[in-house]
C-alpha cells in the first residue's frame, strides 16, 4: 500500500512541477518574481504537503524579492493547481530556495583548482 501512495506521489509531484512552471511563465504578473526556474517538487506520501524547490538568476536581494512575490501568490497557486490537476486534495505549497545549484558549482570551482594546482606541479617536476 505504501508504495502505491509514494508511486501516486511522485507522480502528483512531476505534475505540480509542470502546472507550477507554467503557472509562474504566463499567468503570474508580479514583477518580483523574475527568471525562476523550478527544480523540483517533493509531495509527502498523504498529498498532504508540497515542497516547491526553485532557483533564481541575480544576488539575494532578487532572491527576497522572490520568496515575498512566491508568498503572496501561494493562494493562488494552489487553487490552480488544484483546478488543472483535479485533486480531491490540494497540498499544502512551500516554496524554498534550491542551494544545490550553488553547492555543486562550488564544488566545481575547488575541483578546477585542485586541477590547476596539480598541472602546476607536474610542470614544476
Amino acid at each position: 500500500m505504501r508504495g502505491d501512495s509514494f508511486h501516486r506521489s511522485q507522480r502528483v509531484a512531476e505534475l505540480i512541477q509542470q502546472e507550477i512552471s507554467a503557472l509562474i511563465q504566463f499567468e503570474l504578473k508580479d514583477p518580483r518574481i523574475g527568471f525562476v526556474t523550478i527544480t523540483g517538487v517533493e509531495v509527502s506520501y498523504d498529498l498532504q504537503h508540497a515542497k516547491i524547490y526553485y532557483t533564481v538568476m541575480g544576488e539575494e536581494k532578487q532572491r527576497r524579492e522572490t520568496a515575498a512575490g512566491f508568498a503572496k501568490a501561494l493562494g493562488f497557486l494552489r487553487r490552480e493547481i488544484g483546478k488543472r490537476l483535479r485533486l480531491r486534495l490540494v497540498p499544502e505549497l512551500s516554496f524554498q530556495y534550491d542551494t544545490s545549484i550553488e553547492h555543486g558549482g562550488h564544488i566545481e570551482t575547488l575541483l578546477n583548482q585542485i586541477h590547476a594546482e596539480s598541472n602546476q606541479d607536474n610542470e614544476d617536476s
